[in-house]
């Protein structure tokens, strides 16, 4: 919900089904975004996992001009970063994919967590709860923002508020969240809220 990198997921998963031979489509793969990518592959029942995210790592970084900033996302980071308020990224990404494509939205991340970490992956609360750690937030005072089932139920896991970003590629699940429609909306609802540290997570698969 930071930067749309479906185009470049596309183009990766392509050759993966060129190199391995592999008929899955992509739509299958998308409706797991958000786990790690070995999780997603146990799901798909895709045998030699490592090869095809060695495959996949590949493409991606060569596909990764095609990643686009969600409109209005910078404007709102920064209007958050001038608000003092702290934020940090969960992303299923390894480090070295996000950190270039996080580089583009120019703002200060007080923490960034991907599964090159400890713990356990989304759905697991593991990596919410380190980067509040990093935060120095207590749960109760922070607001996990994702578009995926899985960040709703990681969040919930992690005893964190949730906000679906209906900009973003997924359904929230039972109970429904709130939802915001776009990046200037989820600015305006916590604007309005107690003050408190946000963190602000990042769909970057």
């Amino acid at each position: 919900m930071l930067l749309d990198t479906r185009p470049v997921m596309e183009k990766a998963w392509q050759e993966v089904q060129a190199s391995h031979g592999l008929v899955i489509p992509f739509a299958s793969y998308e409706r797991h975004l958000g786990r790690e990518f070995g999780d997603i592959m146990r799901h798909l029942g895709v045998e030699d996992g490592q090869l095809v995210h060695e495959t996949y790592e590949t493409a991606s970084r060569a596909a990764s001009h095609l990643a686009r900033q969600f409109a209005g996302i910078v404007e709102v980071l920064h209007a958050f970063a001038a608000a003092d308020w702290r934020l940090g990224v969960v992303t299923s990404k390894p480090l070295d994919r996000a950190a270039p494509l996080l580089a583009q939205l120019g703002c200060p991340f007080a923490t960034v967590r991907t599964p090159n970490g400890v713990g356990r992956s989304k759905p697991a609360p593991d990596p919410i709860l380190m980067a509040l750690i990093d935060l120095g937030v207590d749960p109760s005072g922070a607001t996990y923002v994702g578009d995926m089932a899985v960040d709703q139920e990681s969040a919930a896991r992690a005893g964190v508020a949730y906000v679906h970003a209906g900009w973003g590629y997924g359904q929230p699940t039972s109970p429904a969240p709130e939802i915001v429609a776009s990046p200037e909306e989820l600015l305006q609802i916590l604007r309005s809220a107690e003050p408190s540290e946000p963190f602000v997570e990042g769909s970057l698969v």
